[in-house]
């Protein structure tokens, strides 16, 4: 095999198209690819026992010289089962060994042979001596030093499944752990020297960083006496440095992109601030300090001559909205068009009705766009007819254009793929864009996966909010929640039951939200029940929520549509049918919509049983009302990538480095990568590091660029 590493793994020895293909599911199709497959976990079989001291119900390690082989049927009941067996010694007892229907081994293993064997013992029927169950084997013979394994492997493979600390693989059906193993053997034999180490010595020398081919060699197979611990949690020198490598060429990406975009000529505006003032004028409430705070923050921005790209984090309730509309006032009052995109039509609706009655007596002219709309509003917009322009991912299609667009705004922008920012950003000249996101993202994500903008808290609610009290209850305590509710209500108040929404099931969780708000109907006679779901019209959809913010409905049963961006101070009661079906997000976002008034507000969370997952999340919403604290669980509990979905996010893929293990490592590789931009932009004086950059982000530098 050459040492090229983007040579196919085809063709490394022992492998061939079949295992290619096996390979290609684990997303192994090259050298490198294979080199960059790491053990998920180790185990030490360095630890070879004697026969006499083993001990039953263990994971042991023995060797030994074979003195009989065998092959029976255990039972005439079943003449299909054979069991090979082999009697091994070692001088100080006998050990025998069983391998089911695997009588291919009768071949293999040969009287006299010197063997190491690797599985659980257990004490025999008769309870007089040991036996060990389906092991994994080598053979030590010399006078069989030629003897193949199943892994196509002759002499090279001794010490590689025994004997020394094992590295175990993630696997695909049809391919062993010993298959693996020995591909990997062979694939870091051949190819560590053909890898470049791209980092500039400097940064090395300064952190004392291992050799990056002794790192690869040793995250493999590690040498003797390596703690385990450290190893199991990817924290051994070899596996940092390895991390440290791709933080750095992730971060050196972001901050490539970064600097380009300060160097972009955007728009510099000059407001006058009068619509601000009208608007602040309006407001039946004072804004907060942090409101304040991060609106200097973009208003800095947006003077400036390059474009804004500026990301606002705020708990649900926080308001940040109201910050958005100040952005784009200020836009629109210097002659420019401003558009917020949100994820879904109801959302977008929402955010239409709030600002257009802000709006509505400055002068304004405000439009929505959504799937469901007519292209009418499409002329309005592209004439400049259109000061503000609201809508969903129908603001991106073609057909839709600004006649002077300066300033985007992208809601629970998590939910666009990378490209859709890009393309509604194209849709002006280097407009300034502000991100909002309700889901707050812990400092590691926000690093990571906004690490090229600069972002904001609002970590300040209005005044005079209580925090909501959270309740876990089972089916059997379902009385309790009517009473609640019931209580609530004659009070004057109002209440929301959510049913799950699963796409597997769609329909029958729609007719439990239709059962259930008739359910409640006879259980309340006297009180109005409403219906709000995604199948619904958006005009009807509209109404429904018109009437439960004028308090004409009392609990309005609902499916996951009203998750974000629903604002009714009035409703203090939030029940979550089937809690246990819901993301720790999602729970937290739907908790958001009580305890936006002065009143005590309650979240019911009604659980039938679930995951040790499931619970995890529920008690966790029970302890906590923090959204940065429920943010940091959700982290722990589903990990990075599926916590943010890295696919969306245009983001490249991690292979080494984990987010939650490696702040420290992170930190330092955004400083030193941010650091050597500022000095070297274009990487003129690192071709080695620019080709491992241009490698690791591939289009991505470019996509990101506009997103």
């Amino acid at each position: 095999m050459g040492s090229d590493l983007s040579s196919p793994i085809q063709y490394v020895k022992g492998v061939g198209p079949q295992r290619a293909r096996l390979l290609a599911r684990l997303g192994i199709k090259t050298v490198k690819d294979a080199l960059f497959h790491l053990p998920y976990r180790y185990e030490d079989r360095s630890s070879i026992k004697k026969i006499a001291r083993l001990c039953p119900e263990e994971i042991q390690t023995v060797q030994g010289k074979i003195i009989k082989t065998d092959v029976i049927t255990p039972t005439p009941k079943r003449p299909r089962l054979k069991i090979f067996e082999a009697v091994i010694t070692d001088g100080s007892g006998a050990l025998k060994a069983k391998w089911f229907n695997q009588i291919y081994l009768k071949r293999v293993f040969k009287t006299g042979q010197q063997v190491v064997l690797y599985g659980t013992v257990k004490i025999n029927y008769w309870g007089s001596g040991f036996e060990i169950m389906n092991p994994e084997y080598e053979i030590l013979d010399e006078e069989n030093n030629t003897q193949t394994t199943d892994a196509g492997e002759q002499k090279t493979e001794l010490g590689i499944h025994t004997g020394r600390i094992v590295p175990v693989y993630r696997l695909t059906e049809g391919l062993s752990q010993k298959n693996l193993r020995s591909i990997m053997y062979a694939v870091v034999g051949n190819s560590i020297p053909a890898i470049s180490d791209s980092i500039p010595q400097e940064i090395i020398e300064e952190y004392g960083l291992p050799d990056i081919r002794e790192s690869l060699r040793n995250v493999h197979f590690p040498p003797p006496a390596s703690p385990m611990h450290d190893l199991n949690r990817g924290i051994s020198p070899y596996h940092q440095r390895l991390s440290f490598d791709e933080l750095f060429t992730l971060q050196l990406g972001l901050a490539a992109i970064k600097k380009r975009e300060i160097l972009e000529k955007g728009i510099s505006f000059s407001p006058s601030g009068k619509l601000i003032d009208r608007l602040i004028g309006k407001l039946p409430f004072k804004l907060t300090h942090a409101q304040e705070r991060v609106f200097n923050d973009i208003m800095i921005d947006m003077r400036s001559p390059a474009p804004m790209n500026r990301l606002i984090q705020g708990d649900v309730g926080c308001g940040k909205t109201i910050v958005a509309l100040m952005s784009m006032l200020t836009a629109v009052e210097c002659g420019y068009q401003s558009a917020l995109m949100a994820p879904t039509e109801i959302l977008a609706e929402q955010h239409y009705i709030n600002i257009h009655r802000l709006v509505e007596d400055l002068g304004l002219k405000i439009h929505l766009l959504t799937g469901s709309k007519k292209n009418k509003e499409a002329g309005m917009i592209a004439s400049g007819d259109a000061d503000i322009v609201i809508g969903t991912h129908a603001l991106i299609q073609e057909g839709v254009s600004f006649k002077n667009l300066g300033l985007i705004v992208i809601d629970e922008q998590h939910r666009f793929g990378v490209m859709q920012r890009a393309t509604l950003r194209k849709k002006g000249t280097n407009p300034d864009t502000l991100i909002m996101t309700a889901t707050p993202i812990p400092r590691t994500l926000a690093l990571t996966f906004y690490g090229d903008l600069d972002y904001s808290v609002i970590d300040e609610l209005p005044p005079n909010r209580n925090p909501v009290i959270t309740r876990l209850f089972s089916e059997k305590n379902k009385s309790r929640i009517y009473a609640l509710m019931e209580e609530e209500i004659k009070k004057g108040r109002q209440a929301y039951v959510v049913y799950p929404l699963i796409e597997e099931s769609e329909k029958t969780d729609l007719k439990s939200a239709i059962t259930g708000a008739e359910a409640l109907q006879k259980m309340f006679p006297n009180f109005k029940i409403g219906l709000i779901h995604g199948r619904m019209k958006p005009s009807e959809r509209e109404e429904v929520m018109r009437e439960f913010k004028e308090g004409g409905i009392h609990i309005l049963v609902s499916t996951t549509v009203i998750e974000v961006g629903v604002d009714v101070p009035n409703a203090t009661v939030m029940v979550i049918i089937h809690a246990e079906r819901f993301g720790l997000s999602q729970l937290h976002q739907l908790r958001g919509r009580v305890g936006r008034g002065s009143s005590q507000s309650y979240c019911i969370l009604l659980s039938y049983g679930g995951s040790d997952d499931a619970r995890k999340r529920l008690d966790v919403m029970v302890e906590t009302t923090d959204g940065f604290r429920i943010a940091e669980e959700d982290l722990s509990i589903r990990g990075p990538g599926e916590f943010f979905g890295t696919r969306q996010s245009g983001m490249p893929d991690l292979r080494v480095a984990n987010l939650l293990r490696d702040v420290k490592i992170l930190e330092i590789a955004r400083k030193e990568a941010f650091a050597l931009i500022e000095r070297d932009a274009a990487l003129s004086g690192y071709p080695e590091l620019r080709k491992a950059m241009g490698d690791f982000w591939g289009e991505r530098l470019e996509m990101f660029k506009t997103a």
